[in-house]
């Protein structure tokens, strides 16, 4: 009775990445009467699926969900489709970019996510957290890891992914140093990162909640 979630390290040139404070913050914790893993993927096109597959193995999770960051985004993004496509406008981690790479050259054009997206939005803006249902989670890594886990874990246990905006105190820091992507003058939409906690928390126990208890 687990579930696992998941963020990313950092990329982009940016040192924090809130998807893994996110990670941190709920390991360990119970939600739904479920205990939470979180973990790291790394931000490679060619090592994520292997740590991925790694961590669906280890703790056989009945619910599974992603994290990542959005740049630009403004509120909590709930992802409802995973694309067969990697299109990268950055170099992953390890300096790869593909341009029109199919995920998996066999696999079908796109993924349905299995978790109660409407339900999840609404749960969000009830406690005040400003939420959106996305029909795409664009062609990154964040897009390949929803695709390859609505494959991996289908269709025993229900999976989607969560984007994020940047956190309030990086852009606040990288405003402040003149660095990074946002040059110290570029409009950053952000959040509080412990309403992203919260958002987390309430996204896993709506997930949760229509499950079977074993």
């Amino acid at each position: 009775m687990t579930i696992l979630i998941t963020g990313f390290e950092p990329f982009a040139g940016l040192a924090y990445n809130p998807s893994a404070e996110i990670a941190a913050a709920l390991d360990g914790k119970e939600i739904g009467g479920r205990a939470v893993v979180g973990r790291l993927l790394p931000v490679e096109f060619a090592r994520y699926r292997a740590g991925l597959e790694a961590l669906l193995r280890e703790f056989s999770p009945t619910l599974y969900i992603g994290f990542g960051l959005a740049f630009g985004e403004d509120m909590i993004r709930i992802e409802r489709f995973g694309v067969n496509l990697a299109d990268f406008d950055i170099p992953d981690n390890a300096g790869a970019k593909h341009n029109g790479r199919a995920i998996e050259p066999d696999g079908p054009a796109a993924r349905g996510a299995t978790l109660p997206c409407a339900e999840i939005r609404a749960a969000l803006l009830q406690a005040g957290i400003p939420a959106r249902l996305s029909n795409s989670a664009g062609s990154y890594l964040c897009n390949a890891t929803l695709y390859s886990a609505l494959g991996l874990c289908a269709p025993n246990a229900p999976c989607g992914f969560i984007h994020l905006p940047y956190a309030s105190h990086q852009v606040a820091e990288l405003l402040r140093e003149g660095s990074g992507p946002l040059n110290g003058e570029s409009l950053a939409p952000s959040l509080p990162i412990d309403t992203m906690i919260a958002a987390a928390e309430i996204v896993l126990r709506v997930s949760a909640a229509g499950m079977p208890d074993a």
